[in-house]
């Protein structure tokens, strides 16, 4: 999962005093004063920025013609959130905007992390191997809802964003059998759409157009109460991965076909796949036209804000 990378160079250039340079993407503002999709049904392309937000504004992204965003609940990934006027303005520019978290991990960077460690050493479970300073965490607890995840959706719907759009949902998974006995994957996987589906009656009872997209594990849909909690699904690298590579490998076809059942529901999936050659942009474009997606295709560390498929 790629996002990873992005979200900790933008903590280190923080951390530094630096400042990160603008994306370059540029492409045909939207009509002033457009209005942003009724529902998710209406997404057709979808654009995700993370980290390096020009002048740290969202002004590119609105001067882009997607119609879903996904941006950072936090301008630096850490303490500096999006305003609900920024956020207000980045919708007008015709946009549903859906702010990022994770659910299933917690990184060093993140602000409320110093204080959860220090008072509740046991959610956390080992580090992530692939991602050095993220640690898994006992995601069922009432605690880790709590004090972790019911303020980050408080936040996102306080500053107006259309809905949530939540990272490491494949923690069900990843986390050391050794780590947690007596939970096999099973009972890991339906304790996380637990999470999902609190996460969605929270956030429906305060406004119940509010939009829950999980990323990856489309596979959950098996186990009950998902669909019932999810409008759609964000999915990375059903066609290229990091970079210009086909997905090819054991796990592509599982995800493509879970995804397309979860299409087949009604649910829609925004596709990001990472591709810098013209051929292959092509390719992933003309895939996502033929099987309903809305689709994005840009760099691994979500940068830029690259242009819309034709």
């Amino acid at each position: 999962m790629p996002w990873r990378t992005a979200l900790l160079v933008c903590c280190l250039a923080v951390l530094a005093g630096c400042v990160d340079p603008g994306g370059t993407g540029r492409q045909a503002p939207a009509p002033v004063g457009a209005s942003a999709p009724d529902d998710a049904g209406e997404i057709t392309g979808a654009v995700v920025q993370l980290q390096a937000y020009r002048d740290g504004k969202l002004d590119e992204l609105a001067g882009s013609s997607h119609s879903l965003a996904v941006i950072d609940l936090a301008r630096d990934a850490s303490a500096s959130y999006f305003s609900a006027d920024e956020i207000g303005r980045l919708k007008r520019s015709g946009k549903t905007v859906l702010a990022y978290f994770e659910i299933g991990s917690l990184e060093w960077f993140r602000p409320d992390y110093p204080d959860l460690r220090d008072r509740h050493p046991d959610l956390f479970l080992q580090e992530w191997a692939e991602w050095p300073g993220e640690f898994f965490v006992r995601y069922w607890e009432r605690r880790w809802w709590q004090e972790a995840i019911r303020p980050r959706v408080d936040r996102a719907l306080a500053a107006g964003f259309d809905g949530v759009y939540l990272d490491s949902v494949v923690a069900y998974e990843e986390i050391a059998a050794d780590r947690v006995p007596g939970l096999d994957i099973e009972e890991r996987g339906a304790r996380m759409v637990e999470l999902i589906r609190r996460i969605s009656d929270h956030a429906k009872r305060a406004e119940p157009d509010f939009l829950v997209f999980p990323q990856n594990a489309p596979e959950l849909r098996h186990h009950p109460g998902y669909l019932d909690a999810v409008d759609g699904i964000g999915m990375e690298e059903l066609f290229y991965r990091a970079t210009d590579l086909p997905c090819d490998l054991d796990y592509c076809a599982p995800n493509l076909r879970e995804t397309r059942a979860l299409r087949r529901a009604g649910k829609t999936v925004v596709a990001i796949d990472y591709a810098t050659r013209p051929e292959n942009i092509a390719d992933a474009c003309r895939r996502y036209r033929e099987e309903g997606f809305a689709g994005y295709v840009t760099v691994r560390d979500l940068d830029v804000v690259s242009p819309p498929c034709p």
